[in-house]
C-alpha cells in the first residue's frame, strides 16, 4: 500500500509539470497514416488520442508477430483515475512504453533506455497470466473513480480486467501483481525524463 501511495504521489508531482514531455519515437514500426489534426486540437487530447490508437491498431498494423515469449499478448495498458485526470501506462512486448494522461502530460517512447525495455517486457509478461481471466472487449472506457482497468493487447484482439484501486492498495486484488509492474514501468520513465530534464538544465 505504502508504494502504491507513493508511486501516486509522484505522478501528482509529475502531471503539475507545465509542459508535456517528448522522450524518442514509441511506435516499433510506422503506424497508418492519420488524418490531419483538428486546427482547434487541444495539448490535453493528445494522450487520449494516441491512447484510441494503440487500442484500436492490431499488432499486424504495427508489424508484431507472435513469439515464443510473447505468443498471446503484445501489450498492456494499466489506467486509474487521479482526481480529474486519468493515467494511462503502456507496456510493449517491443520494450516500447509510454505515460499517457488525459491531461497535457505524457511520457512518449522509453524503448532505447535498456530500464524502461526491460520494466514494460516484465510487464506483458506479468499480463499474459491473466489472458484467461481478461473478457474480450471492442469498447474502451475509462476506469471510473475508485477502479483499475487493464487491457491486455492480444494478438486475436484486445482483452480487458478490471479492479477496486483499493483492492490494489491493501493487496487483496488478484492483479495487484500486475498493478506493480505497471508501476514500475513508470518509475523508469520517470526516470528517463528527470534525467533529460538535468541534461537539458546544464545546456
Amino acid at each position: 500500500m505504502r508504494t502504491t501511495l507513493l508511486t501516486i504521489m509522484g505522478l501528482f508531482s509529475l502531471l503539475s509539470g507545465t509542459r508535456a514531455k517528448d522522450e524518442e519515437t514509441p511506435a516499433p514500426a510506422p503506424a497508418p497514416s492519420a488524418a490531419p489534426e483538428p486546427a482547434d486540437a487541444k495539448p490535453e487530447d493528445a494522450g487520449r488520442e494516441l491512447r484510441k490508437k494503440i487500442l484500436s491498431q492490431t499488432a499486424k498494423d504495427l508489424g508484431i508477430a507472435p513469439s515464443p515469449e510473447f505468443p498471446r499478448i503484445y501489450g498492456v495498458l494499466v489506467e486509474w483515475p487521479l482526481g480529474k485526470t486519468t493515467a494511462t501506462i503502456l507496456s510493449m512486448s517491443t520494450g516500447a512504453a509510454s505515460l499517457y494522461t488525459t491531461s497535457s502530460y505524457g511520457i512518449i517512447g522509453g524503448e532505447p533506455h535498456e530500464r524502461v525495455a526491460g520494466a514494460a517486457k516484465a510487464a506483458v509478461r506479468a499480463a499474459d497470466k491473466h489472458f484467461d481471466a481478461a473478457k474480450p472487449v471492442k469498447e474502451f472506457p475509462y476506469p471510473a473513480a475508485g477502479r483499475v482497468n487493464f487491457y491486455l493487447l492480444g494478438f486475436d484482439g484486445v482483452r480487458m480486467l478490471e479492479t477496486d484501486l483499493a483492492g490494489i492498495e491493501d493487496e487483496s486484488s488478484p492483479y495487484v501483481h500486475l498493478f506493480y509492474q505497471g508501476q514500475n514501468v513508470l518509475g523508469q520513465l520517470r526516470l528517463v525524463a528527470e534525467k533529460k530534464d538535468q541534461e537539458q538544465g546544464k545546456k
